[in-house]
């Protein structure tokens, strides 16, 4: 039986994460490669009580790299199968390219936390926001945001299932685009606790950073096929995985295409491979047929193993 694993990203991180990963020596070792990548204790940090702190985009995308590594390798060292085809949302891309054998977990520590600074200065403090919209067709979405530019920045940026979209762009058009949608019938819009307007064209400055910073940085050929999602396709060339990787920083997150894709192919099942459980529910809800297991601890990795 063929499945997949997914990756979360930004915004399934909370404090203690790892829990259900108690005495799990890879998960401490991991988290320990990842400290001294960064030359920070995130082990520490993930286990305090500070929540502002490990959701600063900077602290955020090292700690949930490092998390979904973890899980991954916790499953592997339990006897699991590998998956036929990995995938992560946004950040979690780079998790599914280090499980995949095509990148260094220590090069990704290092380039995920760059890419988290490149975002942030890309856009200063305020200028930017995202917000989530509900109930409404991606299209009516799209034509939304274009509506609400007026000159300003405003994209549809993770489709994330259908009625679920995430707009981001420049604070006052994201303004227009909620009010506008509201009015349109959408179930909700509102804004995301966020700083960084990402996957929209305002990253396009970061994005060029971000590829000089690549070109330092050894890819191989992916051992299991990963899907991008910047366009739902996967790549054995470590140049084309690259030019995904900067284009990703400002194309959006096509996820509701990404499990449609797998399920049209087959494989229905699938594993979200780290903290929280936002992959499963979308999987539920972009195909009735689409089974996500979350494994954000020790026991679920172990009952998944079980059944596969």
């Amino acid at each position: 039986m063929s499945f997949a694993f997914f990756f979360p990203g930004q915004g399934s991180q909370s404090l203690n994460m790892m829990n259900g990963f108690d005495g799990v020596a890879v998960v401490h070792d991991t988290f320990d490669e990842a400290s001294a990548a960064l030359n920070q204790d995130l082990w520490a940090m993930m286990n305090g009580d500070d929540t502002e702190i490990i959701g600063q985009t900077v602290n955020t995308q090292p700690l949930m790299l490092a998390a979904g590594v973890a899980t991954y390798r916790a499953y592997l060292a339990s006897g699991g199968k590998t998956p036929a085809v990995v995938a992560g949302h946004s950040l979690g891309e780079y998790s599914a390219l280090v499980a995949s054998g095509s990148l260094n977990f220590t090069d990704a520590v290092k380039l995920v936390r760059l890419r988290a600074e490149l975002m942030q200065s890309a856009v200063p403090q305020g200028v930017g926001a995202m917000a989530a919209v509900l109930g409404l067709e991606d299209e009516t979405v799209r034509q939304i945001c274009a509506d609400a530019e007026q000159g300003e920045v405003c994209e549809a940026v993770n489709l994330n299932s259908p009625g679920q979209v995430v707009i981001a762009g420049n604070t006052a058009a994201v303004e227009r685009a909620m009010t506008a949608a509201k009015e349109a019938g959408a179930k909700r819009a509102l804004p995301l606790p966020v700083s960084v307007p990402s996957h929209c064209r305002l990253m396009k400055p970061a994005a060029e950073k971000l590829a000089q910073a690549l070109q330092n940085i050894t890819f191989r050929q992916p051992e299991i096929r990963v899907l991008h999602n910047a366009d739902v396709a996967a790549y054995n060339n470590p140049d084309l995985i690259k030019d995904a990787l900067v284009r990703q920083l400002y194309s959006p997150v096509r996820w509701t295409e990404t499990v449609q894709l797998l399920v049209r192919e087959g494989i229905t099942e699938s594993a979200e491979c780290g903290p929280g459980k936002v992959l499963a529910g979308l999987a539920k809800r972009i195909d009735k047929a689409a089974v996500c297991s979350a494994l954000t601890s020790a026991e679920a990795v172990a009952a998944f193993i079980g059944s596969h």
